[in-house]
């Protein structure tokens, strides 16, 4: 955010394409998937179209593409920016809160009887749980309410926004102790990742559970880069599966 002449102007954030993979059976619930950074929302709709899971619809966004700090102000597709991958990194809450309204956007036309999630690998990982941590507050950080009702989130070698300071909003509202109680949480992680280290994975969760997540799962892969395997997706699938209540394929 920059100022000029004591007026603030906002960073304009153009998402780019969605890709939507229909529900093969009943639909039941929907998705938000979200890539990693440089990626786009083709790739990913390709392997979840591949998925057992006939009663999800996945929604796939693109994120919009602007300066990168971490590529040295080269653009990418980027859901917010990033400077390092480190314990005392700022965070980027304005990039963080367009994404994480992007997705309710994207969830808001869903039919009411539908369960809604989100999930992503790495950035989008993060983004899913910022996106977590603003339906447990109700608001955004800008102090708009959050209006999506979520049902589960996942996160793929990623990790969680603004950990450091979410214990402390938390413990200021008791409407969120009720959402944070309940909603499902999985969190995947390869101990080999060289990307995002596992260690921010294994803190992130930890996190979540200090602050009063109680539905967190963690699972770590050995020998996992930073990449997903057919394994980790069994996991995704069968969890997905049991917390959302769905039906499952048809005989």
């Amino acid at each position: 955010m920059s100022f000029t002449g004591g007026r603030t102007v906002k960073r304009a954030f153009e998402f780019g394409r969605t890709y939507v993979v229909r529900p093969k059976g009943k639909h039941q619930a929907t998705v938000v998937w979200l890539h990693g950074l440089g990626d786009n929302g083709s790739s990913w709709s390709q392997l979840l179209e591949t998925l057992p899971l006939p009663n999800i619809k996945w929604i796939c966004p693109t994120a919009p593409t602007h300066p990168i700090t971490i590529f040295g102000g080269f653009p990418s597709t980027a859901w917010f920016d990033v400077g390092e991958l480190s314990e005392d990194a700022s965070d980027d809450l304005e990039g963080l809160d367009a994404s994480a309204a992007h997705v309710a956007n994207l969830l808001s036309t869903e039919p009411a009887d539908i369960k809604l999630g989100v999930g992503g690998f790495s950035m989008g990982a993060a983004t899913a749980l910022y996106s977590a941590t603003c339906y447990a507050l109700g608001k955004y950080e800008n102090g708009n309410p959050y209006p999506s009702n979520l049902s589960a989130v996942v996160g793929l070698s990623g990790w969680l926004p603004c950990a450091k300071t979410l214990g402390n909003k938390l413990e200021r509202m008791e409407e969120a102790a009720r959402r944070i109680a309940s909603l499902p949480i999985l969190l995947c992680h390869g101990r080999g990742d060289d990307v995002v280290a596992f260690k921010f994975g294994e803190k992130s969760s930890k996190a979540l559970t200090s602050t009063g997540f109680q539905d967190v799962t963690f699972k770590a892969y050995n020998g996992l880069g930073h990449y997903t395997i057919p394994e980790e997706m069994d996991e995704v699938c069968s969890w997905l599966t049991s917390k959302l209540g769905l039906e499952g394929c048809s005989s």
